[in-house]
């Protein structure tokens, strides 16, 4: 199991206990997901924390001085057994 971070532009996009799928994007040196379609995006991940999991809940959104997250629980864990 492994959970995620993601930020959120604006409130109100997602709820908890939600169910989203997220598309994984390819840099240079990182992965980066975003929950479909366009909701919130991660920040960048090594290659050796790539996940293998598409599809997840949303357990929390998180309100602060920086702006909107919401937090997801994957049940599988990413590829580098991290």
């Amino acid at each position: 199991m492994r959970e995620m971070e993601f930020k959120m532009e604006r409130p109100g996009l997602l709820k908890e206990g939600d169910h989203v799928t997220v598309t994984e994007g390819v840099l240079p040196s990182n992965y980066y997901y975003t929950i479909n379609p366009s909701l919130a995006m991660s920040g960048n991940f090594p290659f050796t924390e790539r996940m293998t999991e598409r599809e997840g809940e949303v357990l929390e959104i998180i309100e602060n001085d920086r702006g909107f997250y919401v937090k997801v629980r994957f049940e599988q864990a990413p590829a580098g057994g991290l």
